[in-house]
């Protein structure tokens, strides 16, 4: 499925808003500038060229990949809290469930590893469900 052409958006407005909003999303997580470099998998001078020229923002199929899982946490947070601040507050909260081991799920994602984000993600839409494991 090509999301750009399926919806009538180029594949630059995509990579500029998906990295804007991304990086946004990020941030009011708590993340630092480097932790959003790792987590996006983008190169400190990119990462800085893009949120100087936002007009400039080139992704590649794993970076967009990358966007679309934390757009969907977050999303899936908004929609389990009603509370903003757990919202933006979640994943910077020690976890005990089995998988997180009383790790944040932000210390998981911020190995940069593609696996690592996945399956934090797959267990954040969990909570939509009601299922957590």
């Amino acid at each position: 499925m090509n999301l750009a052409k399926d919806n009538g958006f180029s594949p630059k407005d995509l990579a500029m808003t998906g990295f804007k909003t991304a990086d946004k999303i990020l941030s009011s997580w708590g993340c630092s500038t480097q932790q959003n470099q790792k987590i996006l998998k983008l190169s400190k001078s990119s990462y800085h060229k893009y949120k100087a020229k936002p007009e400039t923002t080139k992704l590649s199929d794993d970076q967009l990949e990358r966007v679309s899982y934390i757009l969907n946490m977050h999303q899936a947070l908004r929609i389990v809290f009603s509370n903003p601040a757990n919202v933006r507050g979640f994943m910077t909260m020690k976890n005990h469930n089995d998988y997180f081991a009383g790790r944040t799920p932000v210390e998981i994602i911020e190995s940069g590893k593609f696996a690592d984000l996945y399956e934090v993600a797959r267990r954040i839409d969990a909570l939509r469900g009601g299922l957590w494991g």
